[in-house]
């Protein structure tokens, strides 16, 4: 049977503040994906912990007290499609990182936005007018840069950071979907749940202990903070639309760079700046075009309403 959830609320600012927080947290799991690649752990065992762990700790905390409802929906479709999206790009997210720096991958995965805007017009019905088409052509520019195909410095590793990229936009649609039809705690429910079966099959098969007592902390840390950065996440999508609050997420892009150079000594070079500078532009752009449209439109509906 259906059930009631919290409805979409039109609460930008908090919305931003959430996404900032569950950026931050998603920081540490990345960080403890790469180490734990650099560590040799196969990729399919890493991304089989992480939701391992996501979905071990969400029933132990939350059945208790939701009981079935933990696991009622009301798009069965829906949630079981955005938790193989999910775990699409995470499986693909943590292969790439196991050839390229955090500031590469993470580079990559914000032409989500650009894509989102792209999609949206086939995908959600909207307009997208030639200026935000051009302001995709532009971003993607920013996105070869950092690649540089043709040249040595170009790895095809890259390739499934694109993909991965592609798989991100795809979840943050459906993300914005399910927004007042399931709760966040529900679509926690079925991105762990999700991805633990299918993985079920696969992930034993060449399995490897963590060898320090860091990667230990590592392995066990990813579930919890995968858990919390997307319930953050998910809340956010409640109060704010996917295309408002994408470009917030770029403030990560800084995070991972540091903790790139501090962690893996990984520094970013000029032209990785150079190629991220455009991509961010580029999404504000989008962004702030999206924000005046929504205006001009907040400024002509009162008047028709009369």
């Amino acid at each position: 049977m259906a059930h009631l959830v919290a409805p979409i609320e039109n609460k930008v600012n908090l919305a931003i503040g959430l996404v900032l927080v569950s950026q931050l947290v998603l920081l540490v799991l990345d960080i403890s994906a790469k180490w734990l690649s650099v560590e040799g752990l196969p990729t399919t065992e890493i991304v089989f912990v992480r939701y391992g762990m996501h979905f071990f700790l969400l029933l132990l905390l939350f059945l208790p007290v939701s009981g079935k409802k933990l696991f009622q929906t009301n798009n069965l479709k829906l949630e079981l499609l955005r938790g193989g999206c999910l775990l699409v790009t995470t499986g693909l997210n943590f292969l790439a990182m196991r050839y390229l720096p955090l500031t590469v991958t993470s580079a990559i995965q914000f032409t989500s936005p650009l894509i989102i805007c792209a999609l949206s017009g086939p995908l959600l019905g909207e307009t997208v007018g030639w200026r935000r088409w051009v302001a995709i052509g532009v971003g993607f520019i920013g996105t070869l840069i950092i690649v540089r195909p043709g040249s040595e410095a170009f790895q095809p590793a890259a390739l499934i950071s694109l993909g991965c990229a592609l798989f991100l936009a795809f979840f943050a649609i459906l993300t914005r979907r399910l927004a007042g039809v399931d709760g966040a705690l529900t679509q926690q429910f079925y991105a762990g749940g999700v991805p633990v079966i299918l993985l079920m099959p696969f992930a034993f098969g060449d399995w490897a202990w963590p060898s320090q007592p860091i990667s230990w902390v590592a392995f066990f840390i990813m579930g919890a903070a995968g858990l919390l950065g997307h319930f953050l996440n998910s809340t956010a999508h409640r109060f704010a639309g996917a295309s408002a609050l994408a470009p917030f997420s770029y403030l990560s892009l800084i995070y991972l760079s540091i903790a790139s150079w501090l962690v893996f000594d990984q520094p970013p070079d000029q032209l990785f700046i150079l190629g991220a500078g455009i991509i961010i532009a580029s999404g504000l752009y989008i962004w702030l075009r999206e924000r005046s449209l929504h205006k001009a439109e907040s400024v002509v509906d009162p008047v028709l309403e009369r």
